[in-house]
């Protein structure tokens, strides 16, 4: 070590606490009043302190990283607004309590066993997963890997009721759904039509579900449905799909904006005009809504907050807080937000 480089003793004497109390704070390790923690904070941002990692690593048998998986490629995650949302919620929700992120995504056949080996081998302290399909075997490697786990969006892979129950965060994407279309049903609209996303997602699942409850439905009428995959390009495609199958249709209910804005360029394509001959809504309120001409109806769903508090539902895992009368002491338990819908110039 440096001779200009302060010790953890150094820092003890500058806040006048015990090197004990010095190497709780900086560990994160509980049991310290917020006074004294104040205090040991200000002396090392003073003398500019900076912990062994690997020294650390070794006592608390902590990384300091956290894993999260996205079982999407990467041509899909940097393509869509949800995915950068939600990992910045992820992020600064670590950030802030000095953990760092460390991203994982699934591009080709076999990264699943990739990634199961990398969090098997102890390189990060817990595991935060979404997009996930029902044919994901991510969370059986996460459950082996022994890790602390939480997911994004309503468990429903296979095996996902064995074991204890998964904690997620997710959005009430049935509730939502079921807004856009009673939405269009008061605004005179008869022949609706839905794009789904991928039914091997839970969030596609529960979107189409509420669309029909809307409807009085159990199941879809099929010339009013196209399936999509999330994407401005399936929402096109499907959109095409559905003026052929239904060109009376009237309003269109899409599982996501991007798919949204897809199905607005095939509209204007085909010389329909929106909302005056064909109503459309879009679902998640991010920057395609804002793009979109019109103005995408929409469902806001609060994409940011889901992925702070997916990670704070992790770190209460990593981080137990001794029990006071203020704590929280009940067991980490899923969290589903409110859905809300947005009218504007589309609909």
């Amino acid at each position: 070590m440096s001779e200009h480089q302060p010790t953890l003793e150094a820092v003890a004497a500058h806040a006048g606490v015990s090197r004990a109390t010095v190497s709780r704070v900086v560990n994160g390790t509980p049991g310290v009043r917020e006074e004294l923690r104040e205090r040991v904070r200000r002396s090392v941002a003073a003398l500019g302190y900076v912990p062994n990692s690997a020294a650390r690593s070794l006592v608390t048998r902590r990384t300091g990283a956290v894993g999260v998986v996205i079982a999407e490629p990467e041509s899909r995650v940097f393509a869509d607004p949800f995915f950068a949302q939600q990992l910045r919620g992820i992020g600064r929700e670590l950030a802030a309590h000095d953990m760092q992120l460390l991203l994982m995504l699934v591009e080709r056949p076999g990264d699943d066993d990739r990634i199961g080996r990398y969090l098997a081998g102890g390189h990060v302290d817990g595991v935060l997963m979404f997009s996930l399909h029902t044919d994901d075997t991510l969370p059986d490697l996460a459950r082996s890997s022994g890790l602390p786990t939480v997911y994004g969006g309503r468990p429903g892979w296979q095996a996902a009721g064995t074991g204890p129950a998964p904690l997620y965060v997710d959005t009430d994407n049935r509730d939502g759904a079921r807004q856009a279309v009673e939405h269009l049903l008061a605004r005179g609209r008869r022949r609706i039509a839905v794009i789904t996303g991928p039914l091997d997602q839970t969030a596609a699942q529960d979107r189409l579900a509420g669309c029909l409850d809307a409807l009085g439905r159990t199941e879809a009428d099929p010339a009013l449905l196209a399936h999509g995959d999330f994407t401005a390009r399936g929402g096109e495609a499907a959109m095409s799909r559905l003026l052929e199958s239904a060109p009376d249709l009237d309003a269109v209910a899409a599982a996501n904006d991007l798919m949204a804005t897809g199905a607005l360029r095939t509209l204007r394509r085909h010389g329909r005009r929106v909302p005056e001959d064909v109503a459309v809504t879009g679902y998640d309120d991010l920057e395609p809504a804002a793009w979109a001409e019109p103005a995408l109806t929409t469902v806001r769903q609060d994409v940011q907050l889901m992925g702070r508090l997916m990670a704070q539902l992790l770190l209460r895992q990593l981080t137990p807080t001794p029990a006071s009368p203020d704590t929280d002491t009940r067991p980490p338990a899923p969290i589903v937000t409110p859905a809300e819908l947005v009218v504007r110039a589309s609909s």
